[in-house]
């Protein structure tokens, strides 16, 4: 307040910090009317208001007080944090994120309104700039980070701390998993005695809300914001970024203060507060992510469409694509390429945090008789149609085991892998083979609560059933094209989202492995069983 006066003068009216509500309101009036010739008004950690009988007029007042305040600041230290050397000896996001999203899904509490492990989930968005680093680096981090929110309002989003994670005292990155269990714990341990302290000193009944971080620091490293979307953790780091730069001024020409504990549980428990947050998370999948291969196609598109009405994160990749960007996140990625394929996934970890859903859908048809066929469309067909599910799978898994959690893979394998057609055989026997990949992962990564099945679609308009395909395989067969379309059991044809809605079904069989889900309008002899 002293501080403020200082800057301002007679300017500025002061409010003392009460909470939102009619009290505010109350005291707000009272101070206004003290002096009405103030150009404003400061709320102490709330924010700063200006007002005119013009709104040029009360612009130019905001303009004057901030100009004010930055001239201020500008005497200050140009260096408010002493940095101490700090080197971290992991420093691929992509191998961190997924340990710490791991740890903060698994610690045995309900995230929201999360009543299933699928509802469980934490998206991470990392954060590193000289900014950022200078702050988390400095030698007084335990001090400064610690003191509280900048505005009661950011508690919500955020808690009222931080948790630093300080990886330079762990030796041997392979105890990165144990170091992040036991920060994550004492954290969990403060924030539960600050609770129930809380709610004995007021004498309230309040339902706890969950004690896992939103904000991370990590000296040598940068930050992490957490949230229940994507949305959400972006908003937490861009308030950690905001909080930086308050805690950076202040410092400079003094020392950083926030509200005391009793008054940030008040807003933090707040019902009104809460109500900001109480429909963030109720869709099925909010805070999993997935990646979805041949993302860019017919089939991909519709499948990347039923996991966001979910409310999954989504990632798609492809060799290009089509039209507008969308609102998923694209990856240029070429299957056939184990390099290219470990690189989409490391970036997928760095935008979410980790993975939790893999759909290996990319694959092309290949026709011929065997008796023909050369060894190199042969080849060719296996590199895309066996070899990238294979390559996808292991990137997945390495992600999904570091982070502990389960997850889910599913390959879209074709009838042709159980009910091979005439002149198809170089593209139904890769299929075969990638049918055998999924069993054979479905009994290696289960133990690690890892579940693994697959899509036995047939006959759908793509970019692999093209109409010049159609026309191909219904001569085959020897019937027209709308014939080759409608030959099942129902009698009609079977569309993109028939499939995705397989894939999406499976996803949330949480205690269903080794399956294959047909997705053919009925087809007997493709019946496996």
């Amino acid at each position: 307040e002293e501080l403020c006066k200082d800057i301002f003068g007679h300017k500025m009216g002061i409010v003392p910090y009460i909470m939102p509500g009619f009290g505010l309101a109350k005291r707000t009036l009272e101070v206004f009317e003290q002096d009405p010739d103030v150009d404003g008004l400061i709320l102490l950690n709330h924010g700063i208001f200006t007002f005119a009988d013009e709104a040029k007029t009360s612009y130019q007042y905001m303009i004057d007080a901030i100009s004010m305040a930055e001239e201020k600041l500008a005497t200050g230290k140009r260096h408010a944090f002493h940095s101490v050397s700090v080197t971290p000896r992991l420093k691929n996001v992509s191998s961190l994120a997924p340990i710490i999203r791991g740890v903060c899904v698994s610690q045995g509490e309900r995230i929201g309104n999360g009543k299933t492990d699928l509802r469980n989930k934490l998206i991470l968005e990392s954060r590193t700039t000289d900014r950022i680093l200078e702050f988390v680096n400095g030698k007084e981090l335990e001090r400064y980070s610690q003191a509280g929110v900048a505005t009661p309002d950011h508690v919500i989003r955020t808690k009222n701390h931080p948790l630093i994670l300080n990886l330079s005292t762990t030796t041997d990155p392979a105890n990165y998993l144990e170091h992040v269990k036991k920060s994550v714990k004492v954290f969990q341990e403060k924030y539960d005695s600050y609770f129930y302290r809380q709610v004995k000193n007021k004498g309230l009944v309040k339902t706890k809300l969950d004690s896992i971080p939103r904000i991370i620091f990590v000296p040598g490293f940068g930050l992490f914001g957490l949230g229940l979307t994507r949305n959400d953790s972006v908003m937490a780091a861009d308030i950690a970024e905001s909080f930086i730069n308050t805690v950076r001024g202040a410092e400079s020409i003094g020392n950083y203060k926030s509200l005391n504990e009793s008054d940030v549980f008040d807003v933090e428990y707040w019902s009104l507060e809460q109500a900001k947050l109480s429909s963030s998370d109720n869709q099925p999948l909010a805070g999993n992510v997935v990646a979805i291969t041949g993302g860019g196609g017919t089939i991909g598109n519709a499948i990347a469409d039923e996991f966001s009405k979910l409310g999954a994160e989504v990632a798609v990749l492809d060799l290009d694509f089509a039209g507008d960007e969308g609102s998923y996140f694209r990856l240029a990625c070429d299957v056939t390429d184990p390099a290219n394929v470990k690189q989409a996934f490391e970036k997928i970890c760095k935008h979410f945090g980790g993975l939790d859903i893999v759909v290996s859908n990319a694959g092309t048809m290949y026709q011929g008789t065997m008796e023909d066929v050369s060894d190199e469309t042969l080849r060719k067909s296996f590199e895309v149609n066996f070899f990238s599910h294979q390559t996808v799978m292991q990137n997945a898994v390495k992600i999904m085991k570091l982070q502990g959690v389960g997850g889910s893979l599913l390959l879209n394998v074709s009838k042709q892998a159980v009910n091979p057609g005439a002149e198809a055989g170089p593209y139904g026997i890769a299929k075969a083979a990638t049918l055998a990949l999924m069993r054979q992962y479905a009994i290696e990564v289960g133990p690690y609560g890892i579940r693994v099945n697959a899509v036995n679609p047939d006959r759908i308009q793509s970019g692999l059933l093209t109409k010049e395909m159609i026309r191909s395989r219904a001569s085959a067969r020897g019937v027209n094209a709308s014939e080759y379309l409608t030959e099942n059991i129902l009698g009609r044809e079977v569309t993109a989202q028939d499939v995705a809605m397989a894939f999406t079904h499976l996803a949330l069989s949480q205690s269903t492995v080794a399956n294959v889900a047909t997705v053919d309008g009925g087809n007997i002899a493709a019946a496996l069983r």
